[in-house]
């Protein structure tokens, strides 16, 4: 396996780079099926809060391609990539940049689920392949589906939804959740609180804080006068890391369990240290599942990259192997886009590092979702929170 040096990306700034041919690292191999390269555009935060996850999302990504030979349907592979910064205002013309102007065979992207809402809209109208391989933000799947918008993460209730059950199962009946507050982050909590009252739970106080502010005392103040069982939470990224540290710092971690969706705490681990020790999450991947192929995955992402796995990265890597099978079923062809987008339909995930998932007709996984729990610095899986769970897709129409 050739190993893609991390500097290739995280070096990367707003405004279009060809990545990998920039860097002499054109993908090479047997005779090509076309002449021209595959491009890939991704449109992903290589700076600011979300840096971290565009990192492992290109990593997984680029890991999936070299896997198979470093080709595309047997076509070579020119990555072209954006850095999004995670800034809505920008998200239109950064699509249309590597719609537009890249032509690219394939658009990916994005984290931020505000950066994604006006990049799906930009596809939708184009009508190239589209693949969000994080932004978990319900329309994807819901009132702005596609034939041409995949999905290969997640979506904000589908990570939340699970632990209103199993946060009143623990014996917690009454809750405060705080969350940024943009689409995610309100949905999360939407998410949760249909699950936690439907099982018998009531939501005293809803609290957030701006995006992507991580100044959290006030908050947890509030939190602390609620007195509440125990405690929701979205956060990602860098702020999760302080949040979480914030939490504990505050004392709160001993009278008032934390729970949240599981990426308060993946990707976020070393840096939290023992204030994370006992946070309770529910999402559809830990390293520590015990499978073959995560196993493989978890070692080889480590070797190559020299960073731990997380789901991000599988993400990536699932998104990379989606590309890998569907232009392999098409024999490199991405002109005819019906057979392409017929062809992406059609790909099954026995393999998966996250555990066997396949596309649901909103072209959004049906996947476990793991409830977690941190403990000696892992997120151990401890139970199935939801079993093959479909997002409802609520107003797709496709």
């Amino acid at each position: 396996m050739k190993t893609t040096p991390k500097s290739c990306f995280t070096k990367v700034r707003s405004g279009v780079t060809a990545g990998l041919v920039a860097a002499g690292l054109a993908f090479s191999g047997s005779a090509a099926a076309d002449s021209d390269p595959v491009k890939v555009g991704l449109m992903l935060p290589y700076t600011g809060t979300f840096a971290q996850l565009g990192e492992a999302i290109t990593n997984g990504i680029t890991m999936a391609i070299e896997e198979n030979g470093d080709r595309l349907g047997g076509r070579e592979v020119r990555i072209v990539t954006v850095d999004d910064e995670s800034d809505p205002s920008r998200a239109t013309q950064n699509a249309q940049r590597l719609i537009s102007g890249e032509r690219v065979d394939f658009l990916i992207g994005t984290v931020h689920s505000g950066v994604a809402t006006a990049m799906v809209r930009v596809a939708r109208e184009e009508g190239v392949p589209t693949i969000i391989p994080n932004a978990g933000f319900d329309a994807a799947t819901g009132p702005l589906c596609a034939p041409n918008i995949f999905r290969t993460s997640f979506s904000s209730w589908q990570t939340a939804y699970p632990m209103g059950k199993a946060a009143y199962e623990r014996g917690y009946e009454r809750m405060v959740t705080l969350a940024w507050r943009y689409a995610f982050g309100q949905e999360s909590v939407a998410g949760f609180k249909q699950g936690f009252e439907e099982a018998g739970g009531e939501v005293i106080r809803e609290i957030y804080v701006p995006f992507p502010d991580v100044e959290f005392q006030a908050q947890l103040a509030e939190v602390a006068s609620l007195r509440p069982d125990a405690v929701f939470s979205f956060f990602a990224g860098g702020g999760a890391v302080q949040y979480v540290r914030d939490y504990a710092s505050a004392g709160l971690n001993e009278t008032i369990p934390l729970t949240g969706s599981g990426f308060l705490t993946d990707g976020t681990l070393h840096a939290q240290g023992d204030a994370a020790e006992g946070v309770l999450t529910t999402l559809h991947y830990s390293t520590q599942l015990d499978n073959e192929y995560n196993q493989r995955f978890v070692q080889a992402y480590e070797e190559q990259f020299d960073m731990d796995a997380d789901i991000y990265a599988v993400q990536g890597y699932d998104t990379g192997i989606l590309l890998v099978r569907a232009m392999e079923a098409v024999n490199g062809n991405t002109s005819d886009r019906d057979a392409l987008l017929q062809a992406m339909r059609e790909v099954e995930f026995p393999d998966s590092p996250r555990g066997p998932w396949h596309f649901s007709n909103a072209q959004h996984p049906i996947q476990n979702i793991y409830l977690r729990e941190v403990q000696n610095g892992q997120n151990v899986v401890i139970d199935i929170a939801a079993e093959a769970l479909e997002d409802p897709a609520r107003g797709c129409n496709m």
